[in-house]
């Protein structure tokens, strides 16, 4: 797993580093099969790399570095199946580092001894589920900065030249469909976890889930906002961080504590 992990880290840095490239010459005309090539062969080795990781003979270990590497994992494929068709490149330079990261602490953060039981499917099934709702929601969080960053910068009369061609408009649609789909996928997760959790206080989740149901509050009323007042702007992006921030509270504290 080291080999193909640092594969992973190669890649992963690769193409933050052409992705700056890019970014500071926006004027150019630079190919943009590269920095796809790379950043389709770092998302490759770091699945590989949690493939092999993640399972184990009898169920799936998501222990708090495997669950980071998840989430990191995630991130980087939506920003590189979004950034297709919106131009979301600036982003790279973020969600890229991040998904490094996030293989370090799979290697790093490993247990020394596995799980004695490991999870069956079900429980799988709901951890996947709400990793794969942070993973959503985390770029979407990036998105809101990058909205905040490009109002104050039209606001002020200073636009930054390497987002003119992204127009606030879609940065903002684009946001409402990140928070779109990750509601969904949360909305998955608790329905999953009510049905297969079958003890909360034996099994430490109380926080999580109270947390959890906070956050999906959240989201759910900048949704509702965002169809019946129009919700947009700033307002909608510290909402944004303000859910994200309690599923981090909620899932990884939670986890790294019992960790310890």
């Amino acid at each position: 797993m080291p080999i193909v992990a640092a594969c992973a880290l190669f890649f992963y840095l690769a193409a933050t580093s052409l992705t700056a490239v890019r970014l500071g010459r926006s004027d150019s005309r630079m190919p943009r099969a590269p920095l796809v090539a790379l950043a389709t062969l770092a998302l490759l080795a770091h699945a590989a790399a949690m493939a092999i990781g993640i399972g184990i003979a009898g169920g799936v270990e998501l222990h708090f570095g495997n669950s980071l590497s998840l989430v990191g994992l995630g991130m980087a494929l939506v920003l590189l199946v979004s950034g297709r068709r919106s131009s979301l490149e600036p982003l790279g330079v973020l969600v890229y580092p991040i998904a490094a990261l996030c293989v370090l602490a799979m290697i790093l953060m490993r247990p020394e001894q596995p799980m004695a039981r490991p999870d069956s499917w079900q429980i799988s099934l709901h951890g996947i589920l709400a990793l794969l709702s942070y993973s959503v929601l985390g770029v979407a969080s990036l998105v809101a900065i990058l909205m905040a960053v490009q109002e104050h910068t039209l606001r002020n009369h200073r636009p930054l030249p390497f987002l003119n061609t992204l127009p606030l408009t879609l940065t903002e649609t684009l946001l409402f469909q990140l928070i779109g789909a990750g509601f969904a996928l949360l909305s998955l997760s608790l329905v999953t976890g009510l049905l297969f959790v079958e003890d909360l206080f034996a099994q430490h989740l109380v926080h999580k889930t109270v947390l959890t149901v906070a956050a999906w509050v959240v989201f759910g009323i900048l949704l509702l906002a965002r169809w019946r007042l129009g919700l947009r702007g700033r307002r909608a992006a510290w909402l944004t961080l303000a859910g994200m921030a309690l599923l981090l509270v909620g899932y990884f504290g939670v986890k790294l504590i019992l960790a310890r």
